[in-house]
């Protein structure tokens, strides 16, 4: 197994430094905490640190150690995720385990954070480059030292790995533009990932787009208050429809201790008889329960830059929050990886393929206020986030930032094929596909 590219040697060194030379000092309230341990790097009495963590242009470097028994107990569980998800081969039934390794990132140590795999369909990928999520105070219990560690300020991560992107940039620069239209959706950055799995040298797992937790930072940083009911919902209930709902289809990430009062006040607004007798009534009851226009806002960009992997097609992939500034559900995005690309299974801008199974859909869209209000969304957001003069420059800037990463994606850890070609062949996919987009968005909106 070859070592990382030459220049990062110095780098290597200076880790392995560390690594070897780690000792325990005692800090003023009397525990004991790892050398190298400061308040802005790794305590819990700081604000997330977005300008270092998510900051922009950059490819960063993270450098992970693990003995190899922990690594290959690692894999084992992997496995076991791997092998289930019931008859067919379906999504993963069960999440995989926290394992503890050592993470470096510039030139510091954080100690026994907690590592796993994440993701559903990308854990199954014949390929070594796979999701992952990190949990720094995950083995607090165990090493009080550690206890409250973070990273800049951040308690969790989440990194996804590029999975049927050969472009390395869908997954981040969905998400950015989902942002920069107004839609809630977390902070991204790239970060390139090396791996020690216990032998002593280090494996370039490749280049991944970092994206915040929703229920740990992002809450708090976009809509200024942590305190709402936040939801992951996934299972036939996230479809809000009448076949098949259930509450317990909405995991709480916040909370957990209270009810799904606002679930069930949105679904009970949603399927209201006064939808057909009187529609001015039914907004009005649907609207006090849930953010509709920002709803509205989040499929004119969905569908526009068509992503399939969401409400609509799957029971997955978004959060709701009950942001207590105005007492409604907002929705979320997460896990844009399939967006941007022409997928046959991606909802139409007119939506007229979605049926009675998917309510906040097919009811909106065949309201005539909502249709109006969402073809206008879709009309502004093609001439202004998405328009081409934008979007040509973003991906150019990403393509040239990383060029390097993609060239040096080794075989068994990418899922690039062609190598740097394939690399060059889906940037240029993107800039075709922003053309044809917009081209659609002005048909169906005019």
């Amino acid at each position: 197994m070859k070592l990382v590219q030459s220049k990062t040697i110095g780098v290597l060194i200076l880790i392995g430094l560390a690594y070897s030379c780690r000792k325990e000092v005692f800090i003023s309230d009397d525990s004991i905490r790892p050398d190298g341990w400061t308040t802005e790097t790794h305590s819990n009495d700081v604000a997330p640190n977005y300008e270092v963590v998510f900051e922009e242009n950059k490819v960063h470097k993270i450098h992970i150690i693990f003995t190899s028994e922990d690594w290959q107990a690692m894999q084992t569980d992997l496995a076991d995720v791997q092998g289930g998800g019931g008859p067919g081969g379906g999504f993963p039934d069960q999440t995989p385990e926290y394992f503890k390794a050592d993470f470096f990132y510039d030139n510091l140590e954080w100690f026994n954070v907690g590592v796993r795999y994440k993701g559903n369909s990308s854990l199954r990928a014949n390929n070594g480059k796979l999701p992952f999520r990190f949990q720094f105070d995950k083995f607090e219990d165990e090493y009080p030292e550690i206890n409250n560690q973070r990273f800049y300020g951040f308690k969790e991560l989440a990194m996804s790995s590029a999975y049927k992107d050969q472009s390395l940039m869908r997954e981040k620069t969905a998400t950015d533009i989902f942002r920069h239209y107004g839609v809630p959706a977390t902070r991204t950055a790239f970060y390139e990932i090396y791996i020690d799995k216990g032998t002593g040298s280090y494996q370039y797992f490749g280049l991944y787009t970092m994206n915040e937790v929703v229920f740990d930072s992002f809450l708090n940083n976009y809509f200024g208050s942590e305190s709402g009911n936040c939801y992951k919902p996934d299972g036939d209930g996230a479809k809000f429809s009448v076949t098949g709902f259930s509450l317990a289809d909405f995991e709480k990430k916040t909370n957990e201790a209270t009810g799904r009062d606002d679930i069930q006040a949105m679904y009970d607004a949603l399927h209201a008889s006064t939808r057909t007798s009187d529609p001015t009534a039914w907004k009005t009851g649907l609207e006090a329960t849930f953010d509709v226009d920002g709803f509205l806002k989040y499929l004119a960009v969905n569908n526009t830059i068509q992503n399939w992997d969401t409400y609509g097609v799957m029971t997955h992939n978004y959060y709701l929050y009950n942001d207590p500034a105005i007492g409604k559900l907002k929705w979320i995005v997460w896990d844009n990886n399939e967006a941007l690309s022409d997928n046959r299974r991606a909802i139409p801008l007119a939506m007229n393929t979605t049926v009675t199974d998917w309510p906040l859909i097919n009811y909106l869209i065949n309201n005539s206020d909502y249709e109006i209000t969402y073809k206008a969304y879709v009309k502004s957001f093609a001439n202004s986030t998405f328009a081409s003069s934008r979007m040509s420059g973003i991906y150019s800037t990403q393509q040239t930032l990383l060029t390097t990463s993609a060239t040096n994606e080794e075989t068994g850890y990418t899922h690039i094929t062609g190598g740097v070609g394939g690399f060059t062949s889906a940037v240029s996919t993107l800039l075709s596909h922003n053309s044809t987009r917009i081209t659609a968005a002005n048909i169906y909106a005019p």
